[in-house]
């Protein structure tokens, strides 16, 4: 069998750039399927929904239209359309903390960066619906993440650990941002958790 009808049948599609792999080098395909197997098909801390609940939070954070297979996993996965939806709502909420910065920044005589986290976090907490504290902050730091908001991400990690959220879950959900985003947008990430690790605000990553 090829390695493109291995591809296909192991997701179920093709995209072009597949093709386009195939057409560098066969190998070349083989050694990037095998990576995307490691890093999205292959379970580790992250249980089947915990782990599309992070992926559908950073597609939508991202504006990802062609991520619908991780819609598809999340239903194989257990996931109705209620889940989906509390996922889809932590993205949208993680894009209010722009308004809010935008708010500091031009109004500072009437607002203050405590007030507005405060009322950042009370609308988070009212959107991740049933999806359990602790994998919500997971999800907010991926989409965060994603969208390289610092602030934004910097909240959600240091809640992530206290809400008994698992070094290996956060890694493992971080990871996705390299393969959705790239190698700049996963540095700055990293350098995000770094820096609350050298104020001694959560544990480190490896």
């Amino acid at each position: 069998m090829s390695i493109l009808a291995k591809v296909r049948k192991k997701r179920g599609y093709l995209l072009s750039y597949h093709r386009l792999l195939h057409g560098i080098s066969p190998a070349l395909l083989a050694a990037y399927d095998e990576f995307y197997t490691q890093f999205t098909l292959t379970g580790r801390a992250l249980t089947p929904v915990q782990k599309e609940t992070v992926w559908i939070a950073l597609i939508a954070a991202t504006r990802a239209r062609v991520g619908t297979i991780h819609l598809k996993r999340a239903v194989q996965a257990g996931m109705g359309k209620d889940a989906i939806a509390d996922a889809l709502a932590l993205a949208a909420v993680c894009e209010s903390l722009d308004a809010l910065a935008f708010s500091e920044d031009a109004f500072p005589q009437w607002t203050d960066q405590s007030r507005l986290v405060k009322r950042y976090l009370r609308a988070f907490d009212a959107a991740r619906g049933r999806t359990r504290p602790a994998l919500a902050e997971i999800a907010a730091v991926v989409a965060q993440a994603g969208r390289r908001d610092a602030a934004g991400m910097e909240i959600h990690l240091v809640r992530a650990f206290k809400r008994g959220a698992k070094r290996a879950q956060i890694a493992e959900a971080l990871s996705y941002v390299l393969l959705h985003c790239g190698g700049p947008t996963m540095v700055h990430a990293m350098e995000c958790w770094l820096k609350l690790v050298r104020k001694r605000k959560v544990p480190a990553p490896y």
